[in-house]
């Protein structure tokens, strides 16, 4: 078992989410940075899909109530071993600063967190409320049995991708004029302080419209480009509602869609029209 000792602006129990029930109408949820959530389970032995400690911005502080082996992944944080599986002793703490890159940082223990499952998920969703509440100082938090496989002994190398975000246009791009899709791609985007983990809001010169009619709600999914009268595009992350009323200019590639995690507010990003690896 581990006890959050402090949760820093905002820690939460994520897995690989709920995928397979939007007719319901519940969002995908799990780690927003899925690479980095399954590197650190890979680190510490568990299965990919194990629930992990998603933390934005450090400030997580925990303590192993019993001797824990634990991995940290995605945004580098001062005081914590990065990339590397190491065991805590009973009773003592980790810490983890404020990262000087990124957003999101990873916590994985070996045996992962096994609080009660919402829908086949441990995911806190902050949309719909499923799932765990957002931890708080004095949650404790079981720990399921050691898996079968060994700590891997790597040490991961810190990857903070950069570069444009590709893109495939959508097909509600006709209800943009052509100068919206350059306007995408020619310009440099900031990243609102509003953004959540339901969607990065960005800053930029409004996309105009082709038409100014209502758009009857429709499937939406993460990694949208959903485009709302206001002309400033949101990207929509794991927790983004599974319909949305605006139309959607394009959808960033699933490749790339991880970085969307680590992107911070006051950060610039920008745009490439293509889908591809190239």
């Amino acid at each position: 078992m581990i006890e959050i000792v402090a949760a820093g602006p905002l820690t939460t129990v994520q897995d690989a989410g709920r995928a397979g029930w939007a007719a319901l109408g519940v969002p995908r949820s799990g780690a927003f940075d899925r690479a980095a959530a399954g590197l650190a389970n890979r680190l510490v032995g568990n299965a990919p899909d194990a629930a992990v400690l998603e933390t934005t911005l450090g400030g997580l502080v925990v303590r192993a109530l019993g001797a824990a082996t634990v991995a940290v992944t995605g945004a580098p944080c001062p005081g914590a071993d990065f990339g590397v599986a190491r065991t805590l002793p009973a009773g003592s703490t980790l810490s983890l600063g404020t990262p000087a890159v990124g957003l999101r940082s990873y916590l994985a223990v070996r045996g992962g967190v096994v609080v009660e499952a919402v829908l086949d998920s441990r995911s806190t969703d902050l949309l719909s409320g499923l799932g765990p509440l957002p931890l708080r100082a004095g949650d404790r938090l079981p720990v399921g049995p050691a898996p079968c496989n060994l700590p891997s002994g790597a040490i991961a190398a810190v990857r903070m991708p950069s570069g444009p975000f590709r893109f495939a246009a959508a097909p509600r791009a006709d209800w943009f004029t052509p100068a919206a899709l350059a306007l995408l791609t020619d310009s440099v985007w900031t990243v609102r302080s509003d953004s959540d983990r339901i969607g990065v809001r960005l800053d930029g010169p409004p996309l105009p419209r082709s038409r100014d009619d209502e758009l009857p709600s429709e499937p939406v999914l993460p990694g949208a480009l959903q485009v709302p009268p206001d002309g400033r595009p949101i990207l929509l992350g794991p927790d983004a509602p599974v319909t949305g009323g605006y139309p959607v200019i394009g959808v960033v590639a699933e490749a790339d869609l991880d970085r969307a995690a680590q992107v911070r507010p006051g950060d610039t990003i920008t745009f490439r029209s293509g889908s591809g690896s190239g």
